[in-house]
C-alpha cells in the first residue's frame, strides 16, 4: 500500500476503493476499513443530532421570543431542518428507534443556541424538550398560548 491512513485519509481510502474493486482483499487495510465503516454510522448520528439541535433551537425562538420582527429565517431554518433530519431518516432507519433519545442529546445544544441568540438566560426556557417527536417532525408550530410554560 502506498497511501498511508494516518498520512491522507483522502488518498488511503481512493486506494482501498481502487483494491476493493479489483478483488484484491489480501491488500487491504482491514482494520482501518472497519474502523472507517463504524464511522460512517456514528457520522450519520452525529448529523441528525446536530440538525435536531438546530431544529430545537429554531423552534425555541420561534415559542419565547413571538415578537422578534425577523421570524421569516426562523420558519426557513425550521422547515430546511425538519426536511434534512426526515431524509437522514428515511436513509438511516435504524435511527428512527433512537429519537427520543437523540432528541434529548441534541436538546443542551440548542438551548445554547437559543441563549446565543435570544435576550433570554437559560432559566427562561424548559430544562428538558417541550415538544413530543410528532411535534418536532412535523409541520407543528409552537405559539406562546399552547407551549408549555416554565
Amino acid at each position: 500500500m502506498s497511501a498511508e491512513y494516518d498520512q491522507d485519509l483522502v488518498a488511503w481510502s481512493r486506494e482501498q476503493g481502487q483494491l476493493l474493486r479489483m478483488g484484491r482483499f489480501a491488500q487491504l487495510d482491514i482494520a482501518h476499513l472497519a474502523e472507517e465503516i463504524e464511522d460512517l454510522g456514528k457520522r450519520e448520528r452525529r448529523a441528525l443530532v446536530s440538525r435536531l439541535a438546530v431544529l430545537l433551537g429554531h423552534l425555541l425562538k420561534w415559542r419565547y421570543q413571538p415578537d422578534y420582527p425577523y421570524r421569516k429565517s426562523w420558519r426557513a431554518t425550521i422547515n430546511t431542518q425538519r426536511r434534512a433530519v426526515a431524509k437522514l431518516l428515511d436513509e438511516n432507519p435504524s435511527l428512527r428507534g433512537q429519537v427520543d433519545l437523540l432528541i434529548a442529546e441534541a436538546y443542551p445544544d440548542a438551548l445554547d443556541l437559543a441563549v446565543a441568540e435570544t435576550p433570554f438566560e437559560y432559566e427562561h426556557f424548559p430544562v428538558i424538550c417541550p415538544w413530543t417527536i410528532e411535534q418536532i417532525l412535523t409541520a407543528y408550530w409552537p405559539d406562546a398560548e399552547a407551549a408549555p410554560s416554565c
